[in-house]
């Protein structure tokens, strides 16, 4: 999985070199994030995180960055609400997204072909080339914690003691 992760930050850079691109240390640290990243981070979390190792690096490189890495079809910006885009370095394999109602994490889920559902039929004229499907929950982790706090509630509540 790191092999692969090096591969994607390798064909980001090369893709940028033959698009008459500069590759800077930073759009590198960029590169080398997103591939490492399965959260589908936004513009503002990816530039905390370059801002570690390189203090000087502007928000503006950023979302430049990002914004031509999805013109070159190397991200795919995703607006799920909130305010702010998120950007999936996941291009390769259709999929869909399931997010987080509680705490706003995104992650990938494969549903298959969704396409197949309307080609095809005769009473839908209409050719469906890319389908994307947000499905909209509580993560498991948010679950987990919803659970725990109600059982603690439960707890409490059996433990008072009526007073006389």
């Amino acid at each position: 999985m790191k092999q692969d992760r090096k591969v994607a930050a390798l064909e980001m850079e090369t893709r940028f070199r033959a698009e008459g691109k500069k590759v800077t240390p930073q759009r590198q640290r960029i590169f080398d994030l997103l591939a490492e990243n399965t959260e589908h981070p936004t513009a503002e979390n990816i530039f905390r995180m370059v801002q570690q190792d390189m203090p000087t690096v502007s928000l503006k490189t950023v979302y430049q960055t990002l914004n031509e890495l999805g013109q070159l079809g190397m991200v795919t910006l995703l607006e799920l609400g909130g305010g702010s885009m998120r950007f999936d370095p996941n291009v390769n394999h259709d999929h869909q997204h399931l997010v987080c109602e509680v705490c706003g994490s995104v992650a990938d889920i494969d549903l298959g072909p969704l396409e197949r559902v309307f080609n095809g039929r005769s009473d839908v004229v209409f050719l469906v080339t890319r389908a994307e499907v947000i499905l909209r929950g509580v993560c498991e982790v948010c679950q987990k914690i919803d659970l725990d706090s109600a059982n603690q509630q439960e707890v409490g509540s059996r433990q008072k003691v009526p007073s006389d």
